[in-house]
């Protein structure tokens, strides 16, 4: 029997019956020792394959929705629903409804800008407006 050096990623769910796996043997590549038993990844196991990739885009953008938008191509709400369903995955309920995109603000917001743009009222003005639409 020849050895491969290729690894190949760790099936965290078992293909027949779509339950956990468990690692029963670990070897270092440094010196070819090994240790059995029954180990276990942790949280990752809870997790799809598709789960690991959407954590895996999400932690490479930092956690920032919008920066995962871009990379995956998919709107603030999948983006978000997506991240529900890991959370769940891990055991966690959601926190309840996401909060607005902070970009979208009010539409009382988005027309101060709208006439700050249009020369309707100057920067002064329009920073006074916003600040009375956070009170």
């Amino acid at each position: 029997m020849t050895t491969s050096k290729s690894t190949w990623p760790l099936p965290t769910r078992c293909p027949v019956c779509g339950g956990g796996t468990v690692i029963e043997r670990v070897r270092c590549d440094g010196c070819a020792s090994a240790v059995e038993g029954r180990f276990t990844t942790g949280w990752v196991q809870q997790l799809s394959p598709e789960q690991l990739a959407f954590v895996r885009v999400f932690m490479a953008c930092r956690g920032k929705i919008k920066d995962v938008e871009q990379a995956l191509g998919l709107s603030y709400p999948t983006v978000v629903a997506r991240l529900d369903d890991v959370v769940e995955a891990l055991g966690h309920a959601p926190s309840g409804p996401p909060p607005p995109p902070r970009e979208r603000g009010s539409p009382r917001r988005a027309q101060i800008l709208d006439d700050l743009a249009a020369g309707l009222i100057d920067a002064d003005e329009a920073a006074q407006r916003l600040k009375k639409t956070r009170e």
